[in-house]
């Protein structure tokens, strides 16, 4: 019988240590199949592995759980571990995502574990028993994806409205240098210490970062889909969901598609 597999993230390895053997206690046939220590490898494990439950700390080295839990294309459900303040646990509460305080207590977590369990039973297909826990509510997929969504918004730091400036970009070449006006670019993509620049006829690599690039851009224009991610919306085609769900862009001029993270699906739900 397949098991349910988890992620475990935590930049305190007592903290992660605790949260494992709570685990293994409370829910036995749990497969952990990873624990990491820092928010990138927590995004490259969870795109590797697609674990079905990500335990995710919001304070970690590399990227924010909220900045990970955007970046999440596929079916993993998120629970948040916390030492947040009564306003974010609010949040946490009114949107139905669950969240773990800490220091992690086994009467709390044993609510989450009752929740992902009859969570999880409910997919079509799902090989592992419901229990027998009664009144927790059964979300669908949907449902979580789009209250992950809401809590994102309210959660991660708004960016402070800025009157663009950029009117063109500047990428060298060797001895060259290429000057790419914004109109003509079809998506941004980070690409380690540089940012991809792709317009219908190239693709191109600078030194800025994508956020940099991000404020300095119209955000009317130029939309976030991604953990790093920004499309020209001018130029967007068309948009189509796979076997999964995943919500894909097509841009003009260009055959590669880009998925669209659960928390910025909302965006396209009008088109």
């Amino acid at each position: 019988m397949t098991r349910p597999r988890a992620l475990l993230a935590d930049d305190e390895p007592h903290l992660l240590r605790v949260l494992q053997d709570r685990l293994h206690e409370l829910w036995p046939e749990l497969e952990i199949v990873a624990t990491v220590q820092h928010g990138l490898a927590a995004a490259e494990q969870i795109e590797r592995l697609q674990p079905d439950i990500a335990f995710l700390d919001i304070q970690m080295p590399g990227l924010t759980g909220l900045e990970v839990a955007q970046g999440i294309e596929g079916a993993t459900r998120v629970v948040f571990v916390t030492a947040y303040d009564e306003h974010a646990l609010n949040a946490f509460e009114h949107e139905a995502v669950d969240y773990v305080l800490k220091p992690v207590r086994a009467e709390r977590l044993q609510l989450t574990v009752d929740r992902l369990r009859r969570a999880l039973a409910s997919r079509p297909g799902a090989p592992w028993p419901a229990g027998d826990e009664g009144g927790v509510p059964v979300h669908s997929l949907q449902a979580d994806a789009t209250q992950l969504a809401k809590l994102l918004a309210q959660l991660m730091p708004s960016a402070t409205p800025v009157q663009p400036t950029l009117r063109h970009l500047r990428a060298s070449h060797g001895s060259s240098t290429h000057i790419i006006p914004v109109e003509d670019i079809l998506y941004l993509q980070s690409d380690e210490k540089y940012t991809l620049v792709r317009t219908a006829a190239h693709e191109y690599l600078i030194r800025s970062s994508i956020m940099e690039l991000a404020s300095q851009l119209d955000p009317q224009r130029f939309w976030q889909v991604h953990r790093g991610t920004l499309i020209n919306v001018d130029h967007l085609l068309s948009t189509r969901r796979d076997d999964n769900a995943r919500l894909l862009l097509r841009m003009r001029g260009h055959e590669r598609e880009l998925p669209v993270s659960r928390a910025y699906v909302h965006l396209f739900k009008a088109m």
